[in-house]
């Protein structure tokens, strides 16, 4: 039985709350989506299995639907893979008024033609399922009058969707301009990004999951199934009381708030007031403060966090900087970083994130945004990259490794509390130095039996924590995989830790 329940709050309007006590991990709400399809301004992508397909500059290429020559690739035009029967509806329109696919692409790569798939899925199944449109999506946020201030995306999505459906699609008597332009925001809004069995993104529409209220900090995690229809489930991260509102974020977690507000605005027409949001600090964490250029121990904080142009104030000397001179300092350190993330994965790439981290220790707080960008990107590269590999690193490389994945759970911990799966990933980061440091202590004589054994103990507990947290991924995803690579470590160091039991007994 679901814990969740429908109810109408005067912020949130149509919100889900718990209808009884809730521990973490309890299963909230599933569903199925009312319709998926590529993302928007994707590129040229199989409409059946999503994944990238090559077109030659004059459109050419083999990938394309028998019937309608749209993008399809082999495997789905020729029946061998159930993802093919997702183009049959929109391949019958296709065929009927004789439109193709011309395959241009702009130079960013974008393919506006495929913009219409998505809405054109989410209108036939309301035709398919009126019931359901009717109870469940009709009713949600589509932000008409706010879209309409954006002139340019506004009038693109009118003619590459709305009057291209209508038009050249045949679609006039069946549709209204109206209508479809609703559909358009209603996926803008509300739509939640999957990803494929084999990786490729797309966006679904749950409208049930999908008038979750927004929080900085959620107490909800969803886990969506692609093995399953992309049957999306929502579980607790945390306990819960009856009656308490459900949380989700709409937003990347780990940005600071003025980036977090601005996505807000900008992709979904609103201000987000969370505790988070509202307090300078971001819950002590201090995760968008620099570092005052007045004194020697204070922290700029923005007086009015929310605010697009609010001062920000030194919370020691009480000096003031105006807000267009933190975002220049923002933005040349997020320029130097992007920078470094589209650099080859190698060690260059490692060593130019670890030299940007001591650049900017003296200008950023310890736990800013973008510093622990930097040490998730050295986490994910130091045991992995030529002359950093694992078996390579130092003890004092090791314990690197390690006290960056404390910092990040440091944060995490606050942001992200209980089943989250960015947790669960550095629980598993943070496993693998601790195990080498304490053998290579026992090695050398630094540790005894009982100290290898303790240290040993504490890495299965964070094992078992990011067991369960992944437990409730999908097998075939990149968390469900390391689920089972951790479950496969789990056993092994508990064997260790049985067999150096015995041996100390």
């Amino acid at each position: 039985m679901l814990k969740a329940g429908l109810e109408y709050d005067s912020v949130f309007g149509r919100c889900l709350a718990a209808t009884e006590p809730v521990q973490r991990g309890d299963l909230l709400v599933e569903e199925l989506p009312i319709a998926f399809g590529p993302k928007r301004d994707s590129g040229i992508v199989c409409l059946g299995c999503h994944q990238y397909l090559q077109f030659g500059e004059d459109g050419d290429s083999m990938d394309r639907c028998e019937l309608c020559d749209w993008p399809l690739c082999g495997v789905c035009a020729g029946g061998h893979d159930d993802d093919g029967i997702h183009h049959r509806s929109e391949c019958v329109i296709f065929s009927a008024a004789r439109v193709t696919f011309a395959g241009n692409v702009s130079e960013d790569g974008i393919c506006t033609q495929l913009d219409c798939i998505t809405p054109l899925r989410v209108l036939l199944a309301k035709e398919a399922n009126p019931k359901r449109w009717e109870n469940e999506v009709a009713p949600m946020e589509h932000h008409e009058s706010e879209r309409r201030h954006n002139d340019d995306v506004w009038h693109a999505d009118l003619v590459n969707i709305a009057q291209y459906l209508r038009g050249p699609c045949k679609l006039a008597s069946r549709f209204s301009e109206e209508l479809i332009m609703q559909v358009v925001g209603m996926l803008e809004v509300n739509a939640f990004e999957a990803r494929t069995a084999r990786g490729y993104p797309l966006r679904c529409l749950y409208p049930y999951t999908g008038i979750l209220a927004h929080s900085c900090v959620p107490n909800t995690a969803r886990s969506i199934y692609p093995s399953e229809g992309y049957k999306i489930r929502l579980r607790a991260m945390v306990d819960l009381e009856d009656g308490q509102p459900l949380h989700h974020s709409y937003t990347y977690t780990l940005d600071g708030t003025a980036q977090r507000q601005t996505h807000l605005r900008e992709g979904k027409f609103f201000t987000c007031n969370c505790e988070r949001c509202l307090d300078p600090t971001e819950l002590q964490t201090h995760f968008s403060s620099l570092k005052c250029g007045q004194c020697a121990e204070g922290f700029l904080v923005p007086k009015q966090p929310t605010e697009i142009n609010t001062s920000w104030n030194c919370c020691n000397c009480d000096a003031i900087t105006r807000n267009e001179d933190v975002q220049a300092i923002i933005q040349l350190v997020q320029s130097e970083v992007n920078g470094v993330q589209a650099l080859e994965m190698g060690p260059h790439r490692l060593e130019e994130a670890e030299r940007l981290l001591r650049k900017y220790k003296s200008m950023l707080h310890p736990l800013h945004f973008i510093a622990t960008v930097l040490r998730q990107l050295l986490i994910e590269m130091y045991g992995r990259v030529q002359s950093y590999e694992m078996v390579q690193l130092t003890d004092d490389l090791l314990e690197r490794k390690a006290e960056l994945c404390r910092q990040v759970l440091s944060v995490l911990n606050k942001f992200e509390p209980g089943l989250s799966r960015s947790r669960a990933m550095n629980l598993y980061e943070l496993h693998v130095p601790l195990v080498l440091l304490a053998k290579n202590g026992f090695i050398a004589g630094k540790l005894n039996g009982g100290e290898l054994r303790s240290s040993l103990v504490y890495a299965i507990d964070l094992l078992k924590e990011c067991v369960e947290i992944l437990q409730y991924e999908d097998k075939c995803s990149q968390e469900g995989v390391l689920c089972e690579v951790a479950k496969q470590a789990l056993r092994q160091l508990t064997l260790s830790v049985e067999g150096l039991g015995s041996e100390l007994d």
